[in-house]
């Protein structure tokens, strides 16, 4: 027998805020900074945020600038932009691109 009843439980709620995050930036004009997007590895656009600033610096390196905001205001602030999901703590990031891209038409030489 279940003693327990399921009617009247809600739904599963969302994760709770992350709340205040480092948020990674970009110069913008003047002394303005400017909140850098992302996209997933579908291509979809997202904010990032990080729960400290060890682990920004760790994905994005010693160099990149950051600035505090609390969950909520990143979403208000990146929606209009087209960035609807709000990533907490990447961790996965790929390497910078250094190799050369071959030309188009042309087959890269492979040793046998």
């Amino acid at each position: 027998m279940c003693l327990m009843s399921y009617e009247s439980e809600p739904e599963p709620e969302e994760p709770l805020p992350a709340g205040p995050l480092y948020v990674p930036v970009r110069p913008g004009r003047g002394a303005e900074a400017a909140i850098r997007l992302f996209r997933t590895p579908l291509g979809t656009r997202t904010a990032v945020g990080f729960t400290s600033a060890a682990r920004l610096t760790a994905t994005l390196g010693t160099g990149q600038r950051f600035v505090r905001l609390s969950e909520a205001l990143l979403r208000t602030l990146c929606e209009p932009l087209g960035a609807y999901l709000v990533t907490v703590d990447p961790a996965l990031s790929a390497p910078a691109v250094t190799a050369s891209i071959p030309r188009p038409g042309r087959a890269p030489v492979r040793n046998a």
